[in-house]
């Protein structure tokens, strides 16, 4: 069953249109079908549920099939209504829907990964069906015939696939916190370049093919958007999902799982970045500002403003006569400095701050009011987020979450 919401009109915030929250057990992934006003949901029941809107204006489903296995991720192309499902059992089926989406036909099964699959991607360009597992494979069937074409072992089980048509780069991101960049070719593959800037698993990965963007999230709480087209090796961090400890004690999410990036969904047409997490903040970003490199921190025996030792330079220490200081880092110039000399808080959205923190008295002064404007949204979505799919054509979002439930959020208040 679902419960139909009436919503009430609020400036500049997602609208609570409707709540699916008949499943038995978490929803692992779920997709608005584009023209249509429903769901395909899978979830660790083992069910695939096709949700249609109904005249009464709650979602009833009009498929429930029972998969032999724990369902754990899906990919669904509307354009050919395919339907691919990943399992606890390393297997993906597929299926084709009816048009009138009533309906589903069983059409291959791959023996894909000897593991639990953690991501599927179809792309329908290539006829490849893309997907991962907790056997540290990454492999590639022809979904014409079934067969396997290619198969990359990675360093760590997969928890993030994007792929880009035109170059046929697939961009792999795993529970060390790297990310892989490889070419794909129709039996083959080759890696073009790696790299890692977060301290935590790669929890999800956003391919902007215009802007040619590849945004990450990770459990240190943190997204990286890479320039991929502009070969710089640029790299900005956007740090917004730090929870307060007020939020923290009051809700009873227990860090550090509560501020873990779960979901990056990307809207073109207005460049905007929707970020979830698991302690429910839904987040949007501007991203159509021309944003700042964070600096690297800088390595110094002293304070780089006062000059006073930091405790383990104990030659300084002797020679001046002075009690060693805990080293710091100003976020906005990376220099060392001591507690007394980067005593003030200030966000810095431009470098994707968007809470307060430390920086260096001069560069304190020199943050101005405007430099301070948020360019971000912060929403709660008020349940724990597992899985969330943006519909660009209808401005809506869906989130799934651990409390079982499906909600579907009208984003066009926040993204327009």
């Amino acid at each position: 069953m679902a419960a139909e919401i009436q919503p009430k009109p609020q400036a500049r915030t997602p609208v609570l249109l409707n709540k699916i929250e008949a499943s038995q057990d978490v929803v692992n992934t779920a997709v608005i079908i584009p023209k249509e006003d429903g769901v395909i949901s899978v979830s660790e029941d083992r069910t695939i549920r096709i949700w249609l809107k109904r005249d009464s204006g709650q979602y009833w489903p009009s498929v429930f099939h029972t998969m032999p296995a724990s369902c754990s991720c899906m990919s669904f192309n509307p354009e050919t209504r395919r339907l691919s499902v990943g399992m606890e059992n390393g297997t993906v089926s597929e299926f084709i829907l009816s048009e009138d989406y009533n309906k589903m036909t069983p059409a291959r099964t791959y023996q894909a990964h000897q593991g639990k699959v953690t991501v599927v991607l179809f792309v329908l360009e290539m006829e490849w069906v893309l997907s991962t597992g907790q056997d540290k494979n990454f492999t590639w069937h022809c979904s014409e015939s079934g067969t396997q074409l290619g198969l990359y072992r990675t360093t760590a089980w997969v928890s993030g696939l994007q792929f880009d048509v035109e170059t046929r780069h697939a961009f792999v991101g795993d529970f060390s916190g790297q990310v892989t960049i490889l070419k794909l070719e129709q039996d083959s593959c080759s890696l073009v370049t790696t790299f890692k800037g977060h301290t935590g698993n790669v929890t999800a990965l956003c391919w902007d093919p215009v802007q040619r963007v590849l945004f990450s999230g990770s459990s240190d709480h943190s997204i990286i958007m890479w320039d991929i087209g502009g070969r710089k090796g640029t790299a900005i961090e956007l740090q917004g999902h730090n929870m307060s400890a007020v939020h923290k004690q009051s809700c009873g999410v227990c860090f550090p799982c509560s501020e873990k990036v779960q979901g990056l969904c990307y809207a073109p047409h207005t460049r905007q970045l929707i970020s979830c997490s698991a302690d429910g903040a839904i987040v949007v970003w501007n991203m159509d500002v021309t944003r700042q490199e964070t600096p690297e921190w800088l390595d110094s025996d002293s304070c780089q403003k006062c000059e006073q030792p930091f405790f383990w330079n104990f030659k300084q220490m002797w020679d001046s006569k002075k009690i060693g200081l805990r080293q710091h880092h100003c976020r906005k110039c990376g220099q060392a400095v001591c507690g007394k000399c980067s005593a003030k808080r200030s966000t810095i959205p431009l470098m994707g701050f968007e809470f307060e923190v430390r920086v260096c008295d001069s560069c304190h002064a020199s943050i101005t009011d405007e430099d301070r404007a948020p360019m971000a949204t912060f929403h709660d979505s008020k349940h724990s987020i597992v899985y969330m799919h943006y519909e660009p054509t209808t401005g809506w979002l869906l989130t799934s979450g651990t409390d079982k439930v499906v909600k579907l959020w009208d984003m066009s208040p926040v993204v327009s």
